[in-house]
């Protein structure tokens, strides 16, 4: 009895598109219990975990300087926080370098999801703080979301968040202001105050 054999060809195998994993924030927790971020700053965005750059002296004492200031401005009604996580859904964790939200710490008992205003300063990922990043303060509902451009010493002021299929995450800012170095800006949730741009800007050298 003769047995017959098909020898695949190249033409019959499927074709399968590489997929790339996207990590849920109960697998990201778990991989951080289990120690594989140790000594390394990262962030859940869209699924990914992005490691995020060290921080310089200007970026650091930017945060530090302007985490202060917000929170004599907005005053015990506000949690102003430093580089603490804001969720979105399941798949984003961002950690902000300033988030300003309502109320007092003892109201949360998980991660807000949103924010009145947040600041990110920024001198490597200017590109992408400008851009998908805004994007993903859009969609979570960020009012006012301000990024400090220490290398041009000038503050970007991104507003008025709308829908757009186009966009990452489907929404974008309509607005986005610069400010010079000499400018002031008033938080939408304290249009009364004012900050001076140079004062979130470390001393030249």
């Amino acid at each position: 009895m003769s047995t017959l054999s098909h020898h695949i060809t190249a033409a019959e195998i499927p074709l399968v598109e590489p997929v790339t994993k996207k990590w849920s924030r109960e697998e990201y927790y778990k991989l951080d219990e289990q120690g594989w971020f140790l000594n390394q700053r990262v962030e859940l965005f869209d699924g990914e975990i992005v490691v995020v750059s060290p921080q310089s002296f200007s970026h650091a004492w930017c945060v530090d300087v302007i985490t202060q200031r917000l929170k004599e401005l907005f005053g015990e009604d506000y949690w102003v926080r430093s580089q603490l996580p804001i969720t979105q859904e399941d798949r984003s964790e961002p950690e902000p370098d300033i988030s300003v939200v309502r109320g007092s710490r003892d109201r949360y008992s998980d991660h807000p999801q949103s924010a009145v205003l947040i600041v990110e300063v920024s001198i490597t990922t200017l590109q992408f703080d400008k851009t998908k990043k805004a994007n993903l303060y859009a969609s979570m509902g960020v009012p006012d979301y301000w990024v400090l451009d220490l290398e041009n010493r000038q503050l970007l002021v991104h507003r008025d968040s709308v829908k757009d299929e186009n966009a990452p995450f489907g929404h974008r800012y309509q607005q986005a202001q610069m400010l010079p170095a000499d400018g002031h800006v008033s938080p939408l949730e304290k249009p009364d105050a004012k900050l001076a741009v140079a004062d979130m800007l470390p001393p030249k050298k």
